[in-house]
């Protein structure tokens, strides 16, 4: 791994017994705690994060603040990606900042995660922008489709999750994979090449077709990518996958070793706003 190496997805769970659940959730996990985490990425070699509130704690980013605090204290260096209310106050958007917060996430896909869509979205960014923060999407590309190009009127720098979220058997001419790519190409988009396990459909992983996306995206913004370990991995429909193996497929999609360190190291650091020490 290079110095200073990013991972720009991972979230901490509970314990939920000091930090409750939403009611209204998609699913119900298990505790994932600061300290194991901590044990993945010094086993392969992290020394910056990126943590994205997960869906079950809502807009409560109270764990999350905690454990990147927590994190900081072992000299780690991260920020924070959060769930917000709608009728957030600019006060406490500058105290998320304040406390490491550099985007906000919308998610599309499952309850509980800052639902929202283009509209609603929108009115949101101008508030981003002010902040310097992005605006993360969790979204299956193919159910918008070409529609996807909308994003790009927020004038906001935007996050597209786990290589657009779609399952990968739709291929490369899937209309919302395209503009996917049209988005990146325009420059405003930034996508994560994490969790592609969740466009595997069965049991055999890595799949040829997730590896077509993965190249095809680095084909088009090669320094518009991120790269992640989506630990705990949540809502996994495959036999748990090892996080080493995950990374490993990393210098499959991109062998050229300069453009690799790009996306663990200046990509993250140019987007969230990461400095050498």
């Amino acid at each position: 791994m290079p110095p200073l190496a990013t991972d720009c997805h991972a979230h901490v769970i509970g314990p939920a017994r000091l930090y409750p659940f939403v009611p209204d959730r998609a699913y119900t996990p298990p505790d994932a705690l600061l300290t194991d985490y901590m044990h993945v990425i010094e086993t392969l070699g992290f020394q910056r994060i990126v943590l994205v509130q997960p869906s079950m704690h809502g807009t409560d980013n109270t764990v999350m603040l905690d454990a990147l605090e927590a994190a900081r204290a072992r000299g780690i260096n991260g920020v924070a990606i959060a769930g917000i209310a709608s009728g957030i106050s600019d006060n406490e958007l500058k105290l998320l900042h304040e406390r490491g917060v550099r985007g906000v996430r919308v998610n599309m896909v499952y309850r509980g995660g800052n639902a929202a869509h283009i509209d609603s979205t929108a009115r949101l960014a101008a508030r981003l922008r002010e902040l310097g923060w992005c605006l993360e999407i969790l979204v299956d590309v193919s159910v918008f489709g070409p529609e996807l190009l909308s994003f790009d009127k927020l004038g906001v720098r935007l996050v597209v999750d786990h290589l657009g979220h779609m399952p990968a058997s739709k291929g490369l001419n899937d209309p919302g994979f395209q503009a996917l790519l049209e988005l990146v190409r325009r420059g405003n988009t930034y996508v994560k090449l994490s969790g592609a396990y969740r466009l595997a459909e069965g049991p055999d992983f890595p799949a040829d077709n997730v590896a077509a996306l993965a190249r095809a995206l680095v084909e088009a913004g090669p320094s518009r990518m991120l790269w992640g370990t989506d630990w705990p991995h949540t809502m996994c429909k495959i036999p748990m996958p090892n996080d080493g193996a995950l990374l490993d497929m990393l210098a499959d999609w991109v062998p050229d070793e300069t453009t690799r360190n790009a996306i663990l190291v200046d990509n993250p650091a140019a987007l969230y706003g990461f400095t050498r020490p």
